[in-house]
């Protein structure tokens, strides 16, 4: 009897323990099935994104830092919530200051990482690089430094300056009464794309404005170059001639040796001002910037703006700085990347706007899109993909900060083509958005017709 018992007892606790692991196996079986497509879980999984900046070779000194108030901003938007409701993870990509890279980088981003969006690149070399993968897999593209015009993809959000918003402003700063009223140029720079193509519209705007031919110099370093010596010793002898200034479209780490042989030799500002389109706060600091006081940029932002948001902004940049391990001296704002922090917090709100990560409904929300920034209003395009901003004229400081002498009464509108090169043209992404088209006097001209 006891025996029997003791059989029936366990027999229903075996019973008992297969139902209970029955359900385990069925919840786990179910659990498995929901994260393949059931019932999808994404709103856990993080939204990927890429960054896509040289963090080594010659580009390495403008653009590493740009890695970081990217990073930065993300760590903002993943401290509110996020994107969605979900995380967003920043995939790095070091394209090492090679442009054949940069091309090799986007693909990998957008076909293998499957990131919803890439922030990058600086030269417009690079940036054409990457253009065709973008638009060959409609991945999308935010562009933080400024160029030369004469492109406007639907894929690139171009939020660094165009040729209005900071080539022709400094020219025309020169030739006035607050510049010194030049009448001789010096165009000097690196080459490749962005310097050429805009030193052909700043020549073509300086003789449209009365300046002779002849008064017009123009020379090329190629990427990484270091021995200034004989060109500066060129540029000496055409100031001497008095009224002149230096247009610097020299890019990366070779503005160094540029201007530490204009203080060699006593180029000063006095003596014959240059005023720089790709040199900032950043790049100073690997300068002694006493003999380099006076001497001239023009930008969208500096450092030394005393905005209410600029002061907020750096002060959180301060304490990332300090939670990174990166020197106080090197923790410096510039253009660049303000409008690298800028755009990273334009495609989240485009996002939530849209409610979606997909790129044309995040191109569509991004149209006529206004948020705040360091130097105020800031906002893209309605049409054009570019963005609206200030411009300011600035002056180096012994401390490495510049001395803002001059800016716009307000935000400027983005051309992205010049009518000196390309009049009446334009263009608008704006509306059906089914095809790639230009306005020219006005009218829409599909650039499939110009093929």
């Amino acid at each position: 009897m006891r025996a029997g018992r003791g059989v029936r007892v366990i027999g229903k606790q075996v019973r008992k323990a297969r139902w209970q692991l029955a359900v385990i196996v069925s919840a786990v079986v179910l659990a498995g099935s929901l994260g393949h497509g059931v019932q999808p879980v994404q709103a856990a999984d993080p939204v990927k994104v890429g960054i896509l900046h040289s963090l080594s070779g010659t580009m390495a000194i403008s653009e590493a830092p740009i890695k970081e108030v990217v990073l930065m901003a993300i760590d903002e938007i993943n401290a509110a919530g996020g994107v969605l409701g979900r995380k967003v993870e920043a995939l790095i990509e070091d394209p090492a200051s090679n442009w054949d890279l940069f091309a090799e980088k986007a693909k990998k981003l957008l076909q293998e990482d499957k990131v919803a969006t890439v922030f990058g690149c600086w030269t417009s070399v690079s940036r054409k690089s990457v253009l065709p993968v973008f638009e060959r897999y409609n991945g999308l593209l935010f562009y933080p430094v400024q160029y030369e015009g004469e492109e406007c993809s639907k894929n690139v959000i171009y939020t660094g300056a165009t040729i209005n918003q900071q080539a022709s402003p400094a020219v025309d700063f020169l030739m006035g009464s607050e510049g010194g009223n030049k009448k001789r140029f010096y165009l000097i720079g690196t080459d490749y794309v962005y310097p050429r193509t805009t030193n052909k519209i700043l020549r073509l705007y300086l003789l449209k404005k009365g300046v002779k031919e002849a008064d017009i110099q123009e020379e090329y370093t190629p990427f990484h170059h270091q021995d200034y010596q004989t060109i500066v010793g060129k540029i000496k002898s055409f100031c001497a001639g008095g009224d002149a200034a230096v247009i610097n479209t020299i890019n990366g780490d070779s503005n160094v040796p540029f201007f530490k042989e204009l203080a060699n030799q006593g180029v000063t500002a006095d003596t014959c001002p240059s005023i720089s389109f790709s040199f900032a706060e950043v790049e100073l600091q690997a300068l002694d910037v006493k003999p380099l006081a006076g001497h001239l940029a023009s930008w969208n932002y500096y450092m030394s703006l005393k905005t209410p948001q600029n002061m907020k902004w750096i002060k959180s940049y301060k304490e990332w700085c300090a939670k990174h391990n990166i020197a106080d001296k090197q923790c410096v704002t510039d253009d660049p990347m303000m409008h690298a922090y800028m755009h990273v917090h334009l495609w989240a709100k485009a996002v939530e706007k849209a409610g979606s990560t997909d790129v044309d409904k995040v191109l569509k929300a991004l149209e006529g899109l206004e948020i705040d920034s360091p130097v105020g209003k800031y906002k893209v395009d309605e049409k054009n993909h570019h963005t609206w901003k200030p411009v300011y004229i600035g002056k180096i400081k012994e401390d490495g900060q510049f001395d803002v002498v001059w800016k716009t009464k307000e935000w400027v509108a983005p051309e992205p083509w010049s009518e000196l090169t390309y009049p009446g043209r334009a263009c608008d992404w704006s509306g059906d958005g089914k095809g790639s088209f230009d306005m020219v006097d006005g009218k829409r001209s599909w650039l499939s017709d110009k093929k």
